[in-house]
């Protein structure tokens, strides 16, 4: 008897586990939530607008105390000129300093030559939404508006990684154009 009682607590605490694996699935993001930040330059923008304009979106979270993100985002910097006219790339960099640092931010941008978007997620609500903890971090969206790569944290030639993922979208949109061709 107590050999079934163990084998039935053993498949009831398997059956559970299984349950919230599968369910973690779908609880995972797939696209931009419909969010409004502000930005240091335009007022405010709704997040997922990045996710509706036919461009990949490369979301790059960062933190004016963050060294690693500070480093990514001067990288990508020098890239982003190639990036656009090779891939039709944006790069929104998303700061995720609070209501207490945040006026720092503006300030960093100002002396950085970063051409990109900068929103203000100075409640983590996009954090939150992207479910994510800490920065660096960065997430690709494809022209479709879906996320198909995500990465945390930061270490020099991380690009390149970024790179290939951009060069695997542009090959599938090339694709898909030729079968719309067809």
């Amino acid at each position: 008897m107590k050999l079934a009682k163990k084998l039935s607590f053993l498949f009831v605490l398997l059956t559970f586990v299984t349950v919230n694996v599968f369910a973690q699935d779908d609880d995972e993001v797939t696209r931009l939530p419909d969010l409004t930040l502000n930005t240091t330059a335009k007022g405010k923008i709704n997040v997922a607008d990045y996710g509706n304009n036919d461009k990949i979106s490369i979301f790059a979270f960062w933190a004016t105390w963050c060294a690693p993100c500070k480093k990514e985002l001067s990288n990508l910097a020098d890239l982003y000129e190639d990036w656009k006219e090779d891939y039709n790339v944006e790069i929104i960099a998303v700061s995720t300093d609070d209501a207490k640092t945040s006026d720092r931010v503006k300030a960093y941008v100002d002396s950085r030559d970063w051409e990109y978007d900068v929103l203000l997620d100075v409640n983590q609500e996009l954090q939150r939404a992207l479910n994510f903890q800490t920065v660096p971090f960065t997430a690709v969206i494809d022209h479709e508006g879906d996320i198909v790569y995500e990465h945390s944290g930061y270490s020099e030639g991380d690009e390149d990684e970024l790179e290939e993922i951009l060069k695997e979208i542009r090959a599938e949109e090339k694709e898909a154009e030729k079968e719309e061709k067809k």
